[in-house]
């Protein structure tokens, strides 16, 4: 770092994201992206607004908050839109954690997490899953502090209930609950229907995952107008015009063609079921996941190893240096042929161990 870098920052350790190496045409399993290409009406709405460009966006974003209110049944001001749905985790911390209310959230999930709340001075705790992975409510119950979950969690793929979501939120109803559903499409209870009934319940969803959308930056938030206005107070402080032309319009089009991507997530539960099978054949231990990856092990080899062999092989996956999850890896569910090519080449490599 520079002499100038100030001093508040300089022990920020910052997110990795999953590597895209260019050095050869990979299998793509660890980023969590679909396998299935946007509608044709999101690559037209893209085209279409790509010759205006010398315009600014939208900044209140209305097509595709109007489309969001239609598809999740809620009033449009309940619903604010950013540029991904990290954005949005951002902005939340700031808004709704500080010294006062610090942050609590799993010691094993999203990374991101701690990153934003170094980034934005807010103390957190982390606190442990238990030994099988899953989250235990009771920590979270009248903890009085701003919660953030991820449901389902990252990298494990388990869910909570609707129900034990109910009660962290209706036990803290001075603090903000944010509930991040990334992955809730793959098999999770969304709890936005909850919205209408807890004022301080915050839902961060994003149209990475199951709307093909992981390069065009779109994520959302829904909850009461006030949380939202909070947030808008701190996007028009930041960047009115985080969401561009061309995303505005595709994350439009996406929500008309909702019963598309809904279909395709089927598709990644079957695929997600039939890889779970494979593994489990070859020794692995997979926990269970609503989401659209798995994460698993396996005792006969180790799991920075598997990771590299088949890096080697033209496949990559996500592995994490994390002790309590090292030999543990994160496998996106691709197409069934990627799946396949998967299982193909694991069962080489255990063959050759």
């Amino acid at each position: 770092m520079s002499r100038y870098f100030t001093e508040k920052l300089s022990s920020l350790t910052p997110y990795t994201p999953g590597e895209q190496p260019k050095d050869m045409q990979y299998i793509k399993l660890n980023t969590n992206e679909s396998p299935f290409a946007p509608s044709k009406s999101v690559s037209d709405a893209v085209l279409s607004e790509s010759q205006k460009l010398q315009l600014y966006s939208d900044p209140e974003c209305v097509n595709v908050r109007r489309e969001l209110a239609r598809v999740y049944g809620v009033d449009i001001n309940k619903v604010i839109v950013t540029n991904g749905s990290d954005e949005v985790l951002n902005f939340a911390f700031m808004a709704f954690a500080d010294q006062k209310n610090p942050l609590v959230f799993p010691n094993i999930t999203y990374g991101f997490y701690p990153v934003f709340a170094q980034l934005n001075g807010i103390p957190y705790t982390e606190i442990p899953l238990k030994d099988d992975f899953t989250i235990d409510i009771n920590d979270y119950i009248g903890i009085n502090k701003t919660v953030v979950i991820a449901n389902p969690n990252a990298p494990t793929g388990i869910a909570l209930t609707l129900g034990d979501i109910e009660k962290i939120v209706a036990s803290n109803p001075n603090n903000v609950v944010i509930i991040d559903e990334a992955y809730v499409d793959f098999g999770a209870q969304s709890a936005v229907s909850l919205v209408e009934k807890y004022e301080n319940l915050l839902v961060v969803q994003t149209f990475s995952k199951s709307r093909s959308m992981a390069g065009a930056r779109l994520g959302f938030a829904i909850g009461c107008e006030s949380l939202i206005a909070d947030l808008n107070t701190i996007r028009y402080s930041t960047n009115p015009y985080n969401v561009n032309r061309m995303t505005d319009a595709a994350g439009t089009a996406a929500l008309k063609d909702n019963n598309y991507y809904m279909e395709n997530c089927k598709t990644i539960v079957k695929n997600r079921e039939w890889t779970v099978n494979e593994l489990q054949k070859l020794g692995f231990e997979v926990l269970p996941s609503k989401a659209n990856f798995v994460f698993a092990k396996c005792d006969k080899i180790d799991g920075e190893e598997l990771y590299l062999q088949l890096k080697n092989r033209g496949i990559l996956i996500r592995h994490f240096n994390k002790d309590s999850i090292c030999q543990y890896n994160r496998i996106t569910i691709g197409a069934i042929e990627q799946m396949q090519k998967l299982i193909d080449e694991i069962t080489l490599i255990l063959e050759e161990n």
